[in-house]
């Protein structure tokens, strides 16, 4: 992607989706094809699984700590998901924004709407929709990790999910893996052109606009 040549502020950049819409494959690939795109390593107090690593899959905490990281305010925005608590901590996503880096949040509505409240002008939410609910659930079997009570969840709380929409600031249909990977693309590389995330631009209206002596 191209990028502008004015030293800029990063993005805050929210995907949201219910659970098998394909938000994990676009984020993937969206990392992949970025270099300028950073995943938010959120604190969660749910169990590691196998594979995962401490610090670059998530911060694994205990419920204690968890709590006492809300209390010192340390988090941009957490929530309970699932029987565990999970929050993005604020000082290592400052330090990203203030370089020009750009933030990628997997979270839910819940999540997305405390970034917006916190973050403000930063954070640019987009919301991947199914095909439809049919065609999720089969997703989810296809996928063969999950439990039948573990799907039923999902679906249920997939509803939910979708009855959020209007919380978001871009709502794209997800009948095409390619299509909206390449949409999303679109959306943050506009949104990282937006006037009032160009921090070095005044400084260049300053220099072009001064007489020459």
């Amino acid at each position: 992607m191209a990028h502008s040549s004015f030293k800029r502020r990063g993005v805050l950049f929210i995907l949201s989706s219910p659970s098998g819409a394909g938000k994990s494959t676009i984020a993937r690939r969206l990392l992949a094809s970025d270099s300028n795109l950073k995943m938010s390593v959120s604190a969660t107090t749910r169990p590691m699984r196998p594979g995962e690593v401490d610090g670059v899959d998530y911060h694994f905490v205990d419920l204690e700590h968890f709590r006492e990281m809300v209390a010192d305010h340390q988090f941009l925005e957490w929530a309970h998901v699932f029987n565990h608590r999970y929050g993005s901590p604020a000082k290592p996503i400052e330090e990203m924004l203030s370089s020009g880096l750009d933030v990628l949040f997997d979270i839910d509505w819940q999540g997305a709407q405390q970034l917006y409240q916190t973050c403000g002008g930063d954070v640019v939410r987009v919301f991947i929709l199914p095909p439809s609910m049919p065609e999720l659930e089969n997703r989810l079997r296809t996928r063969g990790t999950d439990s039948e009570e573990v799907i039923t969840g999902r679906m249920q709380r997939a509803a939910a999910e979708v009855s959020h929409w209007d919380g978001y600031d871009y709502v794209l249909l997800n009948d095409d893996i390619d299509r909206c990977f390449a949409e999303v693309q679109h959306i943050l590389e506009a949104e990282r052109l937006k006037r009032h995330r160009q921090t070095g631009l005044i400084g260049f209206i300053r220099k072009l606009t001064t007489p020459v002596a």
